[in-house]
């Protein structure tokens, strides 16, 4: 396993390197996954990206690998895109591709801000640069609380995916990792959101972006995207029809072909 130390926090990462052999320099995409997600969800993902991208899985800080012994000032945005930067220092990557999903989108765009130089090209999945509200983190607080860590993710599910998304061995699997995050693994990073709003700074985004998004996601309305994509000259949006806030879960063939294909526009 390795890890990367980032601001108090062990960082766990994982590199799969499958490039063909005609490939001599790969480049590299780092995937960062968002609350109640689990990184193992970007599997399904690697058929398309494998053969030309060497990919890095990271776990979020506070989840499952990456431990946090830091007090709770330090979750801050910066420290959460730190840990981002901090995973592409112990590769040794000046630049890298990154994609980020919910919250970890939030990051990706931050890192894009904050280190124009390191990120080449960048993907946004059901995320935005505006943050959440105080009341979701009352209500979700509240939640777990009461009635504990299943109770939240009971319902988080019908949130992130419609019915007919998953087979049942999908949803059961996805259900028993988000069932896994620890409370204070949930809130510390939705905290980090409460009041973040990226917008005066996005003009220093000067990376080709690409824009994923639910057309129902219950959290980021598509007009969260479309405010994104204005602002950023140099974006691409694609709005998935009957997609909910597990998009890159529910829609992983088409999200890692559109991925795959933005990814490549870079070698034409």
């Amino acid at each position: 396993m390795a890890f990367a130390s980032s601001n108090g926090a062990r960082i766990h990462y994982e590199v799969i390197d499958a490039t063909s052999p005609w490939i001599e320099s790969p480049e590299t995409l780092i995937l960062q996954h968002g609350i109640g997600a689990d990184p193992d969800m970007w599997r399904t993902w690697l058929p398309a990206l494998i053969d030309r991208y060497r990919i890095v899985i990271t776990d979020l800080r506070g989840y499952r690998r990456s431990v946090s012994s830091a007090p709770g000032p330090s979750w801050t945005l910066a420290n959460l895109s730190d840990d981002v930067i901090a995973v592409a220092d112990a590769m040794g990557l000046e630049t890298f591709h990154l994609l980020g999903e919910s919250i970890g989108g939030t990051i990706a765009l931050d890192c894009a801000v904050r280190y124009p130089a390191r990120v080449a090209r960048l993907i946004v999945s059901n995320g935005g640069h505006v943050g959440s509200s105080i009341e979701r983190v009352q209500a979700w607080q509240k939640q777990l609380d009461d009635l504990g860590v299943r109770a939240w993710s009971d319902e988080f599910m019908q949130q992130r995916f419609h019915a007919d998304a998953l087979d049942p061995v999908q949803r059961a699997w996805y259900a028993s990792r988000q069932e896994g995050w620890s409370p204070e693994a949930i809130m510390n990073p939705l905290r980090v959101l409460v009041g973040t709003d990226l917008r005066p700074v996005l003009d220093r985004i000067v990376c080709p972006t690409l824009i994923m998004h639910p057309d129902g996601s219950p959290f980021i309305p598509v007009e969260i995207a479309v405010d994104l994509h204005r602002r950023l000259p140099s974006s691409r949006l694609q709005v998935f029809a009957h997609s909910r806030h597990g998009l890159p879960f529910s829609h992983a063939d088409a999200c890692a072909r559109l991925v795959r294909q933005f990814l490549d526009d870079d070698l034409a």
